[in-house]
């Protein structure tokens, strides 16, 4: 078995998500779950067909991100495997309807840090063994971090 590191090539200003999914139709379907998550959402995304073909499908509502998902698509190269780019929105916005579609396994990542993947190569294939989402932390928070980190979640929103 060959272990491998593929960096994920995209600007700071976009978020990614990773993930594993097992159906020709999850192209489609992730489309159609990101389109109802919001009318100002622009994506793109690219899923590695396992069998048949083996071809890297994609979709999305921006070419620019559609060319991107796709290029990292073919770089990771792992069976059923998938990558979604967004720009005007975030995964937490997303992830339940990303979450909800049947052929959806598991979702290995949803950031805007420098991603990783981590890759397994044997006589079958490639597959995804999780990924590396940004450094380690710097230490552990401080009741004055704690009080940061509840204003901003209110200030953007995200808590009442």
């Amino acid at each position: 078995m060959e272990l491998t590191a593929v960096p994920i090539d995209k600007p700071d200003d976009l978020n990614v998500i990773i993930g594993q999914a097992h159906f020709i139709k999850t192209v489609e379907d992730l489309h159609e779950a990101l389109v109802g998550s919001s009318p100002h959402l622009r994506f793109g995304l690219a899923f590695c067909e396992a069998s048949g073909p083996r071809l890297v499908r994609c979709s999305g509502n921006d070419d620019e991100l559609i060319e991107l998902a796709t290029k990292n698509a073919v770089a990771v190269g792992a069976g059923h495997s998938f990558i979604v780019f967004l720009r005007e929105g975030f995964p937490v916005n997303v992830l339940d309807a990303v979450r909800r579609v049947p052929e959806v396994c598991g979702i290995f990542c949803a950031t805007a840090n420098p991603v990783e993947v981590l890759i397994a190569e044997t006589g079958l294939g490639r597959g995804v063994l999780g990924v590396v989402d940004g450094p380690a932390p710097l230490g552990v928070e401080t009741p004055g971090d704690q009080a940061s980190r509840h204003e901003l979640l209110r200030r953007i929103g995200y808590k009442l």
